[in-house]
């Protein structure tokens, strides 16, 4: 049995499984990166809920996992040389997954740095860029009279599905005929920028082939719907 009482968060959101990956989450674009990706490599793990409406994420429980209080986290007993592994940042996560795993990751040299670039250009700029466009679209940056920004991020959002639409030509995935991280990374934020945010019309998402149909593949796979929903909300 796994010992987890090194890590605070052990005690705020207790393990029933503590030999099990231990995953802190919420089903936003960040955190079904996670969800999708443990689904996807059937590595067995234990969800827990982390309430960001209610700040949980900024407990002290949390803190200690993760200093950057986002979502998610994860705590994998069995971490390297058998000692208990705790991560936080989605792109790491995803990483340090198809590593363990050797799937969803080219053993290629080259084709590796690759998958990772694109990993890289989700969290560098679609993740901030359409979560920035969903804020001045959807939330309290309505409010703002001063449209600039909105047009801002606008732009540049679809401007990066643009780059996208250009990298599928002739694709299916982002790196061809092997689903990887890549796609993991990116699927959960072009679903919210089109549903959830409800931009698509904001960026002519119509407009493109190419991203609709990469995402319709992606929204077809069963293990990628059953993580969307992972952890599962309260009622």
């Amino acid at each position: 049995m796994a010992d987890l009482s090194a890590f605070p968060i052990a005690t705020r959101w207790p393990a029933q499984r503590p030999d099990r990956i231990q995953l802190y989450s919420t089903p936003t674009p960040n955190g079904v990166k996670v969800s999708i990706m443990l689904e996807e490599t059937g590595l067995p793990y234990e969800p827990h809920f982390i309430n960001i409406g209610q700040n949980e994420t900024w407990t002290p429980e949390y803190l200690a996992l993760n200093p950057n209080g986002k979502i998610p986290s994860i705590i994998d007993p069995a971490g390297p040389g058998g000692k208990p592994l705790a991560l936080f940042e989605s792109g790491a996560i995803l990483l340090y997954l198809a590593e363990k795993t050797g799937k969803f990751l080219p053993s290629d040299p080259a084709r590796r740095y690759e998958t990772i670039q694109w990993v890289f250009f989700q969290m560098a700029a679609v993740g901030p860029m359409f979560g920035q466009l969903g804020f001045f679209h959807k939330f309290a940056g309505r409010e703002i009279e001063d449209k600039r920004p909105l047009e801002r991020y606008r732009n540049e959002s679809k401007r990066l599905l643009g780059v996208l639409e250009t990298r599928l030509e002739g694709r299916d995935w982002i790196m061809g005929e092997d689903f990887t991280i890549a796609d993991i990374s990116l699927l959960g934020w072009v679903r919210n920028l089109v549903g959830f945010y409800g931009a698509g019309e904001l960026v002519e998402f119509d407009s493109f082939k190419r991203v609709p149909a990469w995402l319709e593949r992606g929204l077809a796979r069963p293990a990628v719907q059953r993580g969307l929903e992972i952890p599962k909300r309260p009622e």
